[in-house]
């Protein structure tokens, strides 16, 4: 099981809104969010920001609870900083792909991290990102 997750470590990278479906009433997203992230995979700090934004903002759950999820993507996923690289990169991916600033660094972050596949549904399912990182919306 530890090599299978070291495996999907290098070629999955998971966007804010799949981890943000852990915490869906929808049973279905939810469990499939579950999966994806006990399968591990890569993270950004951005990732693990636009998270606690969102889980604090909109749903207004405690710093403490928000901890303890993030605690849980940590111990099942790396993290990787944004770095003047990546932001560099995040330009070039907005000028070509016409994403948002906030998505062409994730988009980055994931190239840079040499994942294969970037699992989120704020883009376009199958589109190939540079030839090498596939757009996969895990709810599709």
């Amino acid at each position: 099981m530890r090599v299978a997750s070291a495996l999907n470590i290098k070629s999955q990278f998971i966007d804010t809104n799949v981890l943000l479906y852990l915490l869906s009433a929808d049973e279905t997203k939810a469990n499939r969010a579950e999966k994806i992230l006990a399968a591990g995979g890569i993270v950004s700090v951005q990732v693990m920001n636009e998270f606690a934004s969102v889980a604090f903002r909109k749903l207004h759950m405690s710093i403490n609870d928000i901890r303890e999820v993030l605690f849980t993507v940590r111990t099942q996923c790396k993290v990787v900083s944004l770095t003047e690289h990546t932001h560099d990169k995040g330009i070039h991916v907005m000028e070509m792909y016409k994403f948002s600033i906030y998505d062409a660094m994730i988009v980055a972050s994931a190239l840079l991290s040499n994942c294969k596949t970037l699992m989120t549904e704020d883009m376009q399912h199958g589109q190939k990102i540079d030839g090498v990182l596939k757009i996969q919306n895990p709810f599709y």
